[in-house]
């Protein structure tokens, strides 16, 4: 069992990407950071203003998945002291849980000598998160296409992603299982052979790197966004001026309520600046792909 301090660096994620609901995903160049003290008192202290409520819950999500993976090697996890930090917001639909989840699980790995493969780690995320679209890209970095039916996992991997990115974040906050209760249960047979024409170019257009058709399949979506995008404030309007901008489209990051907008290349910071001015309501940054994954790293000391 490793004794020494280490780092846990798991990227924050966008899923979906307008019809790839629930499949497809992409890794952004955020991180949730857990820095580990093997063998100390059993603790976890999270840190900065957005995470102090989780302080509150030894049994945190972190936690959950590190006893989980222990639990189906039939190992025993050891006590540990863990500091959180994160430079993303959590129920803002960048895969904050998925992030948890993760980080939960490369734990147990490295406490433990799992020696998991990327494959392993996914199966395991993916039966805590119940879908694929934001665990496996906190894998893997990269975009990944995936296919999850409750006992396999499957995932074509693009790890080079040639697009920047604006998020556009919201005071509000928006949880999955209320998101998620605004999907229909069933969609007409031909609607849905409809949306999956849809979402089999989005991922063609993805593989190539042709985002302006991407974008053109975001944009008719048939699986999610018409249900959501109530939950979302100016979604239709932000996005148009987006587009007119110069991006090649946006779509809902992950289950809402945050916007995700892709852009040509050197494109992102200079509409940053003017949606910035425009819409004073919703928070703006400029990110990239992730291209590596969960990382660790070791430390020479656990203690932030």
């Amino acid at each position: 069992m490793k004794a020494e301090p280490f780092s846990i660096h798991v990227p924050a994620s966008t899923a979906n990407l307008g019809p790839g609901f629930d499949s497809v995903g992409l890794a952004l160049n955020r991180y949730l950071t857990v820095h580990v003290q093997p063998f100390a008192p059993r603790k976890t202290t999270f840190h900065g203003e957005e995470l102090q409520a989780f302080n509150k819950d030894e049994n945190n999500l972190i936690m959950q998945a590190a006893h989980f993976t222990a639990d189906s090697f039939r190992k025993k996890l050891p006590p540990c002291q863990l500091d959180v930090v994160s430079t993303f917001p959590t129920s803002k639909g960048m895969g904050s849980s998925a992030s948890a989840i993760v980080a939960g699980i490369e734990l147990a790995n490295i406490l433990l000598d799992l020696e998991l493969s990327k494959e392993s780690k996914s199966l395991l995320a993916s039966s805590l998160e119940e879908h694929p679209d934001n665990v496996i890209p906190a894998i893997f970095g990269g975009l990944t296409i995936s296919f999850y039916n409750g006992q396999v996992v499957e995932t074509v991997h693009v790890p080079d992603v040639a697009v920047e990115m604006i998020i556009a974040i919201p005071d509000g906050v928006l949880h999955t299982k209320q998101s998620r209760g605004s999907l229909p249960n069933l969609l007409p047979f031909n609607k849905a052979v409809e949306g999956s024409a849809i979402s089999n170019v989005l991922v063609a257009a993805l593989m190539k790197n042709d985002w302006k058709k991407a974008a053109d399949m975001m944009n008719r979506d048939l699986f999610h966004e018409p249900f959501r995008s109530k939950w979302v404030p100016l979604y239709a309007e932000l996005k148009e001026k987006a587009i007119e901008l110069g991006a090649y489209g946006a779509a809902i990051s992950g289950s809402g309520p945050s916007i995700v907008c892709f852009t040509p290349h050197q494109k992102a910071a200079g509409i940053t600046e003017q949606l910035s001015t425009l819409f004073p309501q919703y928070h703006f940054e400029t990110i990239f792909p992730d291209r590596r994954g969960v990382v660790v790293e070791k430390c020479l000391s656990a203690a932030l």
